[in-house]
């Protein structure tokens, strides 16, 4: 049986956004949105400040990499964020995303959400997972809408945000 992340699309495409491979080409507004400590606060795996040798790093090293399968969100052919799922083996994979701050609430991650959760459903995946921070509600909301149910409070084990608070959810898909 060949692995989920084997059976994922390289491309997904929405209304209006593209969500592609990470690409060389996506480094320099990726660095640019990226470099924000307001992002920085609420993602436990991304470094700052954030230059464009961490972009390179990401595209290259870790964006399909052994445990990860991540897209550029693309509006409008502009870089706007990253959305991808952490595929660790004998967990669920787990969705995870960020969005430049001038993009914020526009519906974007829920938008770009929804093709990665119908991708994972159709490539086979039996559930989802995610955590997000308990003070951002911000993003509590957008996997609400995709339809993950919060099952638990936790503290984070790793990363930035080592020891904080956050909320783990589930989505479950029901039988084919």
């Amino acid at each position: 049986m060949t692995a989920l992340k084997d059976r994922l699309p390289a491309t997904l495409t929405t209304e209006r956004l593209v969500l592609a491979t990470p690409a060389m080409a996506h480094v320099p507004q990726m660095a640019k949105l990226a470099n924000n400590k307001r992002i920085h606060e609420v993602l436990s795996r991304l470094p700052h400040p954030y230059g464009k040798k961490d972009g390179e790093h990401f595209v290259m090293e870790i964006a399909r990499g052994e445990t990860e399968f991540a897209w550029s969100i693309l509006r409008d052919g502009d870089y706007v964020g990253t959305m991808g799922l952490h595929l660790l083996p004998g967990e669920l994979p787990e969705l995870g995303y960020w969005l430049g701050e001038p993009h914020w609430g526009q519906g974007i991650a829920t938008e770009a959400g929804r093709a990665v959760v119908d991708a994972a459903r159709a490539a086979g995946a039996a559930a989802l997972r995610s955590r997000t921070l308990l003070s951002n509600s911000g993003s509590r909301n957008v996997l609400k809408k995709l339809g993950f149910t919060e099952i638990g409070e936790s503290k984070d084990k790793d990363g930035t945000l080592k020891g904080q608070a956050v909320m783990l959810m589930r989505l479950e898909f029901s039988e084919r």
